[in-house]
């Protein structure tokens, strides 16, 4: 009999845990079906309702969908781009997932597209591209973005296996998982669905809405706070109609408000509601508006609200807005693409990759004494004897071909001719005729020439 090897304990565990595949998760919403299915139809329709909450999402959509995106093969270094300057890829003017991505589907445009998907993700969370492809070849054509409300995650004890389409007559349309490209925003206690800011702001949402209605309503019946008619005896069901009727016909509606009321004998007014300036309907309305800007992370100045906004901090608020909320929603998408959409088209999807432009706005003021700051310190270097093309590439400058030359000093100006006659010359033996020349004569023509 052949010896028996025992593994390590730690090794064992390890073997074990391998064995185990992915981890599981838990699903709060999940059926006895095994059906995720979130109820988002109500934050869907909060756009609809909310002034606010309309501005903000259409501003985040509409943005993200202007951006323009090209298709590029790879870095042939495998090096990060991180700049113009850097960027060795070469575009990709004529492929299949550009044609797919700029012409979706015959009823949108790509704008519409990428408009509905941001839609989507800052109200519930998350958005799905159903992507449609051919019998043969199993190569996508179109691009159909689904209601996010109506998906349905399919999660057995393996995981995520599929998802299923509700249609409005009832109907349960399957997808597989290679028919679906998901993009959805992180939710803490549910790993395959996401999580929008609109759940953050369920109550905030619900009490605007609520004050809206109540002021709707408070004009609509009949602009004062309603009270209770109190009698001595009981009304018959004729004169409590008749009472009612009455009532309404001469103070009901905006129209009638502020009338004077005349009650039969026995009646008496008792006012049982809250004045409307008590409420304090206003900062109600004010509160909300911060908190929803607050959930979103948008300065007031990209909603045209100019009433504390000057030139400096406008363009501070566009440059933040640019990089802290258009970037992340396009790298998010741009992530999708590369990942997942991509990948469907086979061995022409291998080596590209989608890349937008930069949102960021131009700044000429920073923009300058960016360029100053690298002037100087360019200057500095050259003159510490660094090579000057080194030194323009570690500055990030572009390198500009020139001739070194010889510092040459400009001439010492010459004194101007004087028409002083020359001293007659001595006849001394052994002196030439510049020894010959007097003090005195040398302090005059210096006094005639300099003044």
């Amino acid at each position: 009999m052949g010896k028996t090897v025992r593994l390590p304990k730690v090794f064992s565990r390890f073997t074990r845990f391998l064995n185990r595949g992915e981890p599981q998760y838990t699903y709060p919403n999940r059926s006895p079906l095994g059906i995720t299915s979130p109820s988002w139809t109500d934050d869907l329709s909060a756009m609809g309702s909310v002034g606010t909450l309309y501005s903000i999402v259409r501003l985040l959509s509409t943005s993200t969908a202007q951006v323009d995106w090209h298709l590029y093969r790879k870095s042939s270094d495998g090096r990060r781009v991180y700049g113009p300057a850097e960027d060795n890829r070469v575009e990709v003017t004529r492929h299949l997932a550009l044609q797919v991505l700029d012409n979706p589907n015959p009823l949108m445009t790509r704008y519409e597209l990428f408009e509905r998907t941001q839609l989507y993700l800052d109200l519930v969370g998350e958005s799905f591209w159903y992507i449609e492809k051919t019998e043969r070849g199993n190569i996508p054509t179109a691009i159909w973005p689904l209601q996010p409300d109506r998906m349905n995650a399919y999660v057995s004890d393996q995981g995520l296996i599929g998802w299923t389409y509700r249609q409005p007559d009832g109907t349960q349309v399957p997808f597989t998982l290679d028919e679906i490209v998901h993009i959805k925003l992180p939710n803490p206690l549910d790993m395959y669905r996401g999580l929008g800011p609109v759940q953050a702001l369920t109550l905030d949402l619900e009490s605007t809405d609520a004050a809206a209605q109540y002021n709707r309503m408070y004009f609509r019946n009949s602009a004062s706070p309603s009270g209770i008619i109190q009698v001595e005896d009981s009304l018959d069901d004729e004169e409590f109609d008749r009472t009612t009727r009455q009532w309404r016909e001469n103070h009901g509606g905006v129209m009638n408000s502020h009338r004077v009321a005349v009650l039969s004998a026995g009646m008496k007014w008792v006012d049982t509601t809250t004045k409307l300036r008590d409420m304090q309907f206003v900062e109600l309305r004010n509160m909300s508006r911060e908190l929803i800007r607050e959930a979103y992370g948008i300065h007031k100045h990209m909603l045209g609200l100019s009433d504390d906004v000057n030139r400096a901090n406008a363009v501070a608020a566009s440059t933040d807005f640019a990089k802290w909320q258009l970037q992340p929603r396009l790298e998010r998408i741009k992530q999708a693409l590369n990942s997942v959409f991509l990948p469907m088209f086979g061995a022409t999807g291998v080596g590209v990759e989608f890349c937008f432009d930069d949102p960021t706005p131009e700044d000429a003021e920073s923009q300058n004494a960016e360029r100053d700051s690298k002037v100087n310190g360019l200057v500095a270097l050259v003159n510490a004897g660094a090579d000057p093309s080194a030194a323009c590439e570690a500055m990030g400058l572009p390198v500009i071909p020139f001739e070194k030359q010889e510092r040459t000093y400009p001439a010492l100006p010459q004194a101007p001719v004087s028409s002083v006659p020359e001293p007659a010359p001595q006849s001394q033996e052994g002196t030439t005729e510049e020894e010959d020349v007097d003090a005195q004569t040398v302090a005059r023509l210096l006094k005639e020439v300099f003044g």
